[in-house]
């Protein structure tokens, strides 16, 4: 069984947290997250962040584990950010973006514009004989998550000829095809 909750979380310099009420917030140089909780107790001090259950129960086991995770990415994400970056297989594929839109043009009839949240930072790299990259930067670990899964998407890489968006390093199960 997993004891993760039971990890105190070290806070590092320029990372401030408070809890009030059922809400913790946490303010780094990146940018400022807020969580709600219930079913646990967070304390802070000595510069530590530490989880409690108040009973063994299922429920109360279940929340342990989550909210301390979930706070342990917030004060990661506000002093270093996170990173997700997607690939374009493809002949033809393209990513290019103009401030916060991004334009994809992924062999449909017509390009796709994606209008992208303010918190995340986005930039598009082509280079000649490579795939183009689409970077996407934030402190939100799970909006990071979330547009990157929006535009992976649009187009799935394809078992057959691995042509789609992909994250970069991930591995795509190819099928044989055809047997003549």
């Amino acid at each position: 069984m997993s004891r993760i909750g039971n990890n105190p979380i070290s806070v590092p310099d320029g990372v401030t947290v408070s809890v009030a009420d059922n809400t913790v917030t946490v303010k780094g140089k990146l940018g400022e997250l807020t969580q709600e909780f219930a079913g646990v107790d967070i304390k802070v001090e000595d510069g530590q962040v530490a989880v409690s259950r108040p009973s063994d129960s299922k429920e109360h086991k279940a929340k342990h584990g989550l909210y301390r995770a979930l706070l342990n990415n917030m004060i990661t994400g506000v002093s270093q950010g996170f990173t997700k970056e997607l690939e374009l297989v493809g002949v033809g594929y393209r990513a290019s973006n103009q401030g916060q839109k991004l334009d994809l043009a992924l062999g449909f009839s017509h390009n796709i514009v994606m209008d992208i949240a303010p918190e995340v930072k986005i930039e598009t790299v082509s280079e000649k004989g490579k795939n183009p990259l689409v970077k996407l930067t934030s402190h939100d670990k799970q909006l990071v998550g979330q547009v990157a899964a929006k535009i992976r998407g649009f187009r799935k890489p394809e078992p057959y000829k691995g042509k789609g968006i992909k994250f970069v390093g991930e591995e795509i199960r190819r099928k044989a095809g055809k047997s003549a």
